[in-house]
């Protein structure tokens, strides 16, 4: 019986240095090269492993939903709507000012839109969850998830381009002037209504 040669790296560490990069520069701007470059391990190696570039960027997102970006399933297991979307706006204001600013789902790789996508439902899912206990009533739960779900987006994309986590913070606080039900400064005919009215 003929013993196979040992693989001579780790899976893992080909994962980690592929999501940094995708992190970093987005899928587009991401070659298999890159990764060889910054790991040692042959491209060969690299596709015999993951298949191709799409293939190693959903493990690489699989990685980052675990680690840096767990903060969306954590904030699901909050007790009320409101402090899951605080544990959102606020999550996201600290993954995306680390090391690495930006987030790694706000692009065009291959199946982000329907993982955005799937995202927004599960946040209406517990929307709809709150209204049936009483704490939210009159509101378009989908339309209030989206509403989390942009400015989660808009904070990687103003921590893309240089904003401080101090601000990203104060930024998420603002949004959530715009809670149903919350007080807020912004006269009522100056913006929307969660509700889906002017």
């Amino acid at each position: 019986m003929t013993i196979g040669r040992p693989r001579g790296f780790d899976p893992a560490q080909i994962e980690d240095a592929a999501m940094k990069l995708f992190w970093d520069r987005g899928f587009d701007a991401v070659s298999i090269s890159d990764v060889t470059a910054v790991t040692g391990v042959n491209r060969r190696s690299v596709y015999a492993e993951f298949g191709s570039k799409e293939q190693l960027f959903q493990r690489a997102l699989r990685r980052y939903l675990a680690g840096p970006g767990s903060y969306t399933a954590e904030a699901l297991t909050r007790p009320t709507a409101r402090e899951v979307a605080e544990a959102m706006v606020h999550g996201a204001a600290d993954t995306v000012s680390a090391d690495i600013h930006g987030c790694l789902t706000v692009g065009r790789a291959p199946g982000l839109a329907e993982f955005r996508d799937a995202t927004v439902h599960r946040l209406a899912e517990r929307f709809d969850t709150a209204v049936a206990d009483g704490e939210l009533s009159g509101v378009d739960t989908l339309l209030l998830a989206r509403w989390i779900a942009a400015v989660c987006q808009g904070i990687a994309v103003q921590a893309r381009s240089g904003a401080s986590r101090t601000d990203l913070h104060a930024v998420a606080d603002l949004a959530l002037t715009g809670w149903p039900g919350a007080p807020s400064d912004v006269p009522a005919e100056a913006r929307y209504r969660l509700d889906g009215t002017e």
